[in-house]
């Protein structure tokens, strides 16, 4: 006698499940206990699935991939349903996951289990323990729930629980609003079929709202109790064909803000068991909800202050162009103490001391107050709206901050200002900028400082004097730095949180935005400010985690603006321009570093290195023999071969440099005879008032890096 024959006998059948191609193959006994023609037979997933109930089916996965797991077999029972939706019999499944590549099959026997009623058999929960399933689902329900963060995706959860065997096919939440039911979402029903519920009165004859009224859950095991206890709305429910259905109250601190409506295509007798687990998942369902609504009203609040207090950049300001980007990073209420700013000026002959230009001004300011809450924000808002009176009465870039400083120590100089750590301050930094010359003053409290990206992509932080940061020192006073910013040229200026969220410091940071600047063309600005939160926010920063990693994250301003060329970008020499103080000498430091930015790809190393030595001495003979300042101004031209660097030391001595023989002990001396050694040509000029002192490098090559 054949396997197949003797398997038939005892009403056992073969089957095969292949995960890959979504096919069953059943012999004629399985195929007659699925309710099929006793014929051996090859059909789809769905057409097979359409025979299992819908529990069953859902946790069969869980099974099969449990098996795999653990190389094991696959053993559920599963219930079979007719064309009508009725369970006709319950069968036990004995299968060995053969895994194959991504795929598998899935081979194995269908057995009846005899002795057990159909009707039994549709309550009865039978792929593993039900307390076990319950609680298992209880668990997953509830993280599921904790992280929605929306209103939309708490539905989404809640229409995608499947219930340890009775799982509804029609879920809606009610809520109120006044005296009014009104529908927050539903599933299992199309957008039409929501108008009769939309809003309706709580005094309606209706299971939800009665639910509101009492605070007590209404079960409705078939139609004719619906019909009996609901006759006036019995008719609205009757079209969508439900046997079932449960109206759960939604109670938050002993406070019914809704019902929830779980309907069901099969009969549910509403056991002990199973209205416990409806009365779980609807308190988690109203957690849920209320703490979706606590963070959507969070941050409607958030994006309402930020575009009170945040400006509109439009296209309103000829010849440049300007993008802007704020990202509150504190967690809780979406708002901070970062702002930015941009302000028309009164034109240049109107202000005291103007240089009457007669083109358009306009300062740009971004600046940080100390904290991460709504006082931070207030702040914030008050300083903002100081600074821009005072830089419309048209005060220079020092005078605007040194008044800004007394303002935030006034009205912080209190209990009221002050954070656990003091009183509150703010950093900032404020830039003019002429429109028509490029000329940008800038002046600078506590504040990180601004970078440049030239035409031919290079990118220089512009070290600039500063003072402390305002609202410590009422007396403060803010030393104005000056920088051109030619045609094409973009000015970036941002808060420490682009530079340190991450983990990085400020250096580390400054490199990792610094290479996104380089590598940009610099023509889209909003591209580019995209470009720059999603390098700091982006799925992708988190590869590039910094060494300090457990550092709180900080929001963050940007602010780009970019002159427009009047037509195609010339080549324009690479430049950059600084001044050295006497009483600054730790600046020196900032000026070797300025020139291994000006000189990143400079061909040879070792005149790099030349370069760096013979300006550390220019400088220091400057700040050391002399009583005045160092200016220092480096440019990057092309040659008729090469590049050529050319660098210029002024002051205002007139005490010419001489050349002296150092010994070998000698700590000074040796200025003029390096230059001599290193440069390709040097010398130094009188000025009218003062003398500069100058070098050039040729750079070995070709033309091919010029500038422009």
């Amino acid at each position: 006698m054949r396997t197949e024959d003797v398997l038939a006998a005892i009403a056992t059948g073969l089957w095969r499940w292949d995960n890959a191609s979504g096919t069953f193959s059943l012999d004629a006994e399985a195929a007659r206990l699925l309710g099929l023609p006793a014929e051996p037979v090859r059909l789809s997933e769905a057409a097979v699935r359409s025979r299992f109930h819908p529990v069953d089916w859902n946790e069969i996965g869980g099974v099969v991939n449990l098996a795999i797991a653990e190389e094991t077999l696959a053993e559920s029972r599963l219930r079979i349903m007719d064309e009508q939706g009725r369970v006709i019999r319950t069968v036990r499944s004995r299968s060995k996951p053969l895994v194959e590549g991504t795929g598998h099959q899935l081979v194995g026997t269908l057995q009846e289990v005899a002795g057990q009623a159909p009707d039994a058999a549709s309550r009865t929960p039978v792929t593993g323990d039900w307390r076990r399933s319950r609680e298992a689902f209880l668990l997953d329900a509830g993280r599921a729930l904790a992280e929605a963060r929306s209103t939309a995706e708490v539905l989404r959860v809640a229409a995608s629980l499947s219930m340890p065997g009775f799982s509804p096919d029609g879920l809606a939440v009610f809520g109120v609003a006044g005296d009014r039911l009104t529908i927050i979402g539903h599933h299992g029903q199309s957008r039409d079929d929501e108008g009769p519920f939309a809003s309706m009165s709580l005094d309606t004859d209706y299971p939800a709202a009665e639910v509101v009224r009492t605070g007590r859950a209404i079960y409705l095991p078939s139609p004719e109790e619906y019909l009996r206890r609901f006759p006036v709305t019995w008719p609205l429910a009757r079209r969508f064909g439900r046997r079932s259905w449960a109206f759960v109250p939604l109670v938050v601190a002993g406070r019914t803000m809704g019902a929830w409506m779980a309907a069901f295509k099969h009969p549910v007798a509403f056991t002990p068991d199973e209205r416990s687990v409806l009365t779980t998942v609807a308190r988690m369902l109203a957690q849920a909800l209320a703490r979706a609504g606590v963070a959507e009203s969070e941050r409607e609040l958030s994006l309402g202050l930020q575009r009170t207090m945040m400006p509109v950049l439009g296209p309103g300001i000829p010849g440049i162009r300007v993008a802007a980007r704020y990202v509150p990073t504190g967690g809780g209420l979406q708002v901070g103490g970062d702002w930015y700013d941009v302000i028309r000026l009164p034109g240049g002959a109107s202000r005291p001391g103007g240089n009457g230009g007669g083109a358009g001004r306009i300062a740009l300011v971004i600046g940080d107050v100390q904290g991460h809450d709504v006082r931070a924000a207030g702040l914030m808002g008050q300083l903002r709206i100081a600074l821009r009176a005072y830089a419309s009465e048209g005060h220079r870039p020092d005078a605007v901050l040194s008044r800004a400083s007394r303002f935030l120590y006034g009205i912080t100089d209190g209990d009221d200002g002050e954070s656990e750590n003091g009183p509150r301050f703010a950093t900032c930094l404020y830039l003019e900028v002429d429109l028509e010359t490029g000329t940008v003053d800038i002046a600078r409290a506590g504040h990180p400082d601004p970078a440049v990206r030239m035409n031919d992509g290079t990118v220089l932080l512009r070290p600039t004097a500063g003072g402390l940061p305002l609202g410590i020192d009422p007396d403060t006073d803010y030393p104005t730095t000056r920088l051109t910013l030619d045609p094409g040229e973009t000015l970036m200026i941002c808060t420490d949180g682009l530079l340190e969220t991450g983990g990085h410091d400020l250096d580390s940071g400054w490199e990792r935005v610094r290479k996104l600047l380089e590598s940009h063309d610099g023509e889209d600005l909003e591209e580019l400010a995209d470009a720059l939160v999603e390098a700091v926010h982006g799925p992708g920063s988190h590869h590039t985690t910094g060494p300090l990693a457990d550092r709180r994250e900080d929001d963050i301003a940007v602010l780009l603006l970019s002159r427009r060329p009047a037509g195609t970008v010339r080549e324009t020499p690479r430049r950059t321009l600084m001044t050295i103080a006497q009483a600054e000498p730790e600046r020196i430091a900032e000026a070797r570093e300025q020139m291994r930015q000006l000189l990143h790809d400079w061909a040879d190393g070792d005149q790099l290195d030349s370069a760096v030595l013979m300006v550390s001495e220019m400088v220091t003979n400057v700040l050391v023999h002399t009583d005045g300042d160092a200016l220092l101004v480096a440019e990057v031209a092309c040659g008729e071969t090469s590049r050529r660097l050319r660098v210029e030391v002024s002051d205002t001595s007139d005490e010419l440099p001489h050349r002296r023989h150092p010994g070998e002990m000698a700590s000074s001396g040796r200025g003029l005879v390096l230059m001599e050694m290193l440069a390709h040509a040097w010398g130094v000029d009188p000025r009218g008032e003062g003398k500069s002192i100058w070098f050039e490098l040729d750079e070995p090559g070709t033309t091919e890096g010029c500038c422009g």
